[in-house]
C-alpha cells in the first residue's frame, strides 16, 4: 500500500510538473504575446500580426532568401535588396511599424525626433539588446555594457582613441597600406592594368592595422586573432539568424564544437599577449603606443583613483573581451567602408577624380600626414556619404526593461527597438528627393547641415554611446583612400556583380572586383 501511495504522490508530481511546463509555455508562446500586441495596437503601433513562435522570422527569411537570389542594376537604391521585409513594412505601416523576432514584438522606428528619445537616454534608459550565448562569442566588451561598468570602461578606453594618440598610431596604419599598394602594383601587367577583388583585399589591409595598432609587437599573434575572429564571426552569423534555443550551446554539434575551440584559442592567445605585457610593465619595460598598451595604462590610473592599488578596475578577462572588440568592430567598418568607396568611386569616376585632384594637391605624391589628412574636404565628404548610402551596421537595436513612454506611446517591458539605419539614411523625408542618388555635397557643410533632422545620419551610432572608435575609422579610411588615389585610378570590373547584403556587416555577396590602372 506504501509503495502505491508513492507511486501515486510521483504521478501527481509529475503530472503537476507537466501542466506547470504546458502553462508556462503556452504564456510565453501565446499568451503574452498575444497580450503585448493588443497593447501595442491600442497606442496606435500597427503592423505584422503575431505568428506562433516564429513570428515573422519565416517571412524576412523568405524574402531574403529571394532578393540575395541575384545581384541588382548598378543604383544605390539598396534597401529591397538588404532588407526587403522591413522596407516593405515601413512602406506598409509607415514610420512606425510592428514585427515579430520570434515571441518577442519589434517596434521599428523611422521618426528622427524618436530615434533621438531612444539614443539619447534623456527620456529614459533603453537598455541595447542582450545577444545570445552563441553570438557573444564574437564580442562582447564595451559596446554591450549597460550602467557603471559600461561607464568605467569607457572612461578607461577613452584616452586610447584622442586624436594625439591616434596621431601616433598613424605609422602602423601607413605600413600596413604600403604593403597592400606594392602588392597591388607588383600585380600590374605590362599595360599597366590589373584585376582584384578589393573586399577582400581590404579585409586583410584592416585585420593587419588593427594588429599592428592593438598589439605592436606582438603583431604576428594578432594576426592568428584576427584570422580566428573571421571564423567566428561566419559561425556568429548562422546562430543569430535563429531563435536561441536555450541549452543548445551545449550539444555536440560540429559548429558548437568549433566556436568552444576559436573561442578557447582566442583566450590563450590574447592572455599570453595581455600577460607578457603585464610582465614587462613590472620591469619597466612600458609601451603605451598601442592599444593595448594605453587600456591597461587608463585601466591602472582609474584603478589607483578608484583605490584598488592592488587590483584593476579591469580584468584581464575584461581585457580580453574589449580586444575582442577591438578587432570585430576596428575591422569590420572600415574595411566595408573602404570597399563601398571604392565601388562607388568606380560608379562617378567625376567625385573620384576631384578625390584625387585634392589628395595630390594637398600631399602630392609624398606620404600622407596626420595634420594634412583633416585638411581632405572632398575626401571627407565622399566617405561620409558612403556611410550614408551603405551604413557598415544596417540597424541598432535597444529594448525595454520596464514601461517606458516613447513619444506618445507607452511600451511594455520586453519590446525591442528596432532603428533601420539604411532605411532612415535612404528616407527622402529626411534627405530630400535625391536621397537615394550619391552626391556628397550634401555634407559640405557638415554633418549637421547634411540632413533634415540632426539625427537623420547615424553610421557609427549617436548620443552617449556613440561608437568610441568612428575617428579611428575614418583617419584609416582617409589614409588608405589618398594612397590608393596617389598611385592608381580604378573602375568596376565587367565581372562584378553589384550585390550588397547584410551578414554581420553590410558586405558585397560576390565581392567587389575592380580594374586598377597604375599612374
Amino acid at each position: 500500500m506504501g509503495d502505491f501511495h508513492l507511486l501515486s504522490l510521483l504521478m501527481l508530481s509529475s503530472a503537476f510538473i507537466l501542466l506547470c511546463f504546458c502553462m508556462r509555455l503556452f504564456y510565453t508562446i501565446w499568451w503574452r504575446p498575444i497580450k503585448l500586441q493588443t497593447h501595442l495596437r491600442q497606442q496606435g503601433i500597427q503592423g505584422h500580426p503575431y505568428k506562433l513562435l516564429y513570428g515573422n522570422i519565416k517571412d524576412n527569411m523568405r524574402s531574403l532568401r529571394q532578393s540575395q537570389s541575384k545581384p541588382i542594376n548598378l543604383t544605390h537604391q539598396i534597401a529591397p535588396r538588404v532588407v526587403p521585409f522591413f522596407h516593405q513594412t515601413a512602406k506598409d505601416y509607415g514610420k512606425i511599424s510592428l514585427t515579430w523576432f520570434g515571441t518577442v514584438p519589434r517596434v521599428s522606428i523611422m521618426d528622427p525626433e524618436l530615434i533621438r528619445e531612444v539614443l539619447s537616454n534623456k527620456f529614459g534608459h533603453f537598455e541595447k539588446v542582450k545577444s545570445n550565448p552563441l553570438t557573444r562569442l564574437l564580442a562582447t566588451g564595451l559596446a554591450t555594457y549597460e550602467g557603471e561598468k559600461w561607464a568605467q570602461h569607457r572612461r578607461i578606453l577613452n584616452p586610447a582613441f584622442h586624436q594625439e594618440k591616434l596621431k601616433c598610431m598613424l605609422p602602423a596604419m601607413f605600413t600596413s597600406c604600403s604593403e597592400m599598394i606594392s602588392r597591388w602594383e607588383q600585380s600590374v601587367g605590362s599595360d599597366g592594368y590589373c584585376e582584384t577583388n578589393v573586399w577582400p583585399e581590404f579585409q586583410n589591409l584592416t585585420g593587419d592595422i588593427i594588429s599592428r595598432t592593438a598589439f605592436g609587437s606582438s603583431y604576428k599573434d594578432g594576426i592568428r586573432i584576427f584570422q580566428l575572429q573571421n571564423e567566428q564571426a561566419i559561425l556568429v552569423i548562422k546562430a543569430a539568424r535563429t531563435i536561441y534555443i536555450p541549452g543548445f550551446r551545449f550539444l555536440p554539434t560540429k559548429e558548437n564544437i568549433r566556436r568552444k575551440e576559436i573561442d578557447r584559442e582566442m583566450r590563450v592567445l590574447l592572455r599570453e599577449i595581455i600577460q607578457r605585457r603585464q610582465k614587462a610593465a613590472r620591469v619597466g619595460d612600458v609601451n603605451n603606443n598601442d592599444l593595448l598598451g594605453l587600456m591597461m595604462e587608463s585601466n591602472y590610473r582609474e584603478s589607483q583613483e578608484c583605490g584598488k592599488a592592488k587590483s584593476m578596475v579591469m580584468t584581464i578577462e575584461d581585457v580580453i573581451q574589449e580586444c575582442k572588440l577591438f578587432y570585430f568592430a576596428g575591422q569590420e567598418t572600415t574595411s566595408v567602408l573602404l570597399t563601398w568607396t571604392m565601388v562607388v568611386l568606380s560608379m562617378h569616376p567625376i567625385w573620384q577624380e576631384r578625390a584625387r585632384e585634392e589628395v595630390l594637391q594637398v600631399f602630392g605624391k609624398n606620404k600622407p600626414d596626420f595634420e594634412r589628412l583633416s585638411r581632405l574636404k572632398i575626401v571627407t565628404m565622399i566617405l561620409y556619404e558612403v556611410l550614408r548610402l551603405y551604413p557598415p551596421i544596417i540597424l541598432l537595436t535597444r529594448h525595454t526593461y520596464k514601461e517606458m513612454k516613447l513619444g506618445d506611446a507607452i511600451l511594455p517591458p520586453g519590446v525591442q527597438i528596432l532603428l533601420p539605419t539604411l532605411l532612415i539614411h535612404h528616407d527622402p523625408e529626411i534627405w530630400g528627393d535625391d536621397a537615394e542618388e550619391f552626391n556628397p555635397e550634401r555634407f559640405s557643410e557638415g554633418i549637421s547641415k547634411a540632413s533634415k533632422h540632426q539625427v537623420g545620419f547615424f553610421p557609427f551610432g549617436w548620443g552617449p554611446r556613440i561608437c568610441i572608435g568612428q575617428n579611428f575609422a575614418l583617419v584609416e579610411a582617409k589614409l588608405a583612400l589618398s594612397m590608393i588615389l596617389q598611385q592608381f585610378s580604378f573602375k568596376l570590373s565587367p565581372s562584378y556583380a553589384h550585390a550588397p547584403y547584410a551578414a554581420i556587416t553590410l558586405q558585397p555577396q560576390y565581392g567587389a572586383q575592380i580594374i586598377l590602372q597604375k599612374l
